[in-house]
């Protein structure tokens, strides 16, 4: 059994990307995982400073909700993270919330991560090129040291 953690991070609860965090859910429920969402909306999360202040302690200086979510996410075995595409890019949440995991990029080794993307476009090409994936697809590699496994697209 494996502990699973969705990060929701549309504007709109009940949204395109929510529904699908739910649907992810539901799915992992029933092949008995333990599975929690959050809904990054109910969590204040302010922006990076650049300080840099975490590549040296470990720890951001910035005291609000993103260490526990952080602690949340070391806990897990598997994370998701969704997010709406808005101008062929991810909503303001998501990248916030990326930016603010830098203290623990080195700590997310051997972990499943899967990408959920909603948006209104229906031609896989163009979701292929959106900025969302192609970000997300980087920061996997490069600071999480996951390698792509594969895409599904629904339309």
């Amino acid at each position: 059994m494996k502990k699973i953690l969705v990060i929701s991070s549309s504007p709109r609860k009940g949204g395109n990307s929510d529904t699908l965090c739910d649907e992810f859910i539901k799915g992992a429920i029933e092949a008995g995982h333990n599975a929690e969402k959050i809904f990054l909306k109910d969590h204040k999360i302010e922006y990076c400073r650049g300080c840099l202040a975490c590549t040296d302690t470990g720890k951001c200086v910035i005291k609000d909700d993103m260490g526990a979510l952080l602690d949340k996410m070391l806990s897990s075995d598997v994370f998701v993270m969704a997010s709406p595409v808005y101008f062929y890019t991810m909503c303001a949440q998501m990248k916030t919330f990326i930016d603010r995991t830098i203290p623990a990029y080195r700590e997310f080794k051997n972990r499943d991560i899967y990408i959920i993307i909603t948006a209104e476009d229906t031609d896989i090409k163009m979701m292929k090129k959106t900025k969302l994936l192609i970000v997300l697809k980087l920061f996997m590699k490069i600071c999480l040291k996951v390698l792509e496994r594969e895409l599904l697209f629904m339309v």
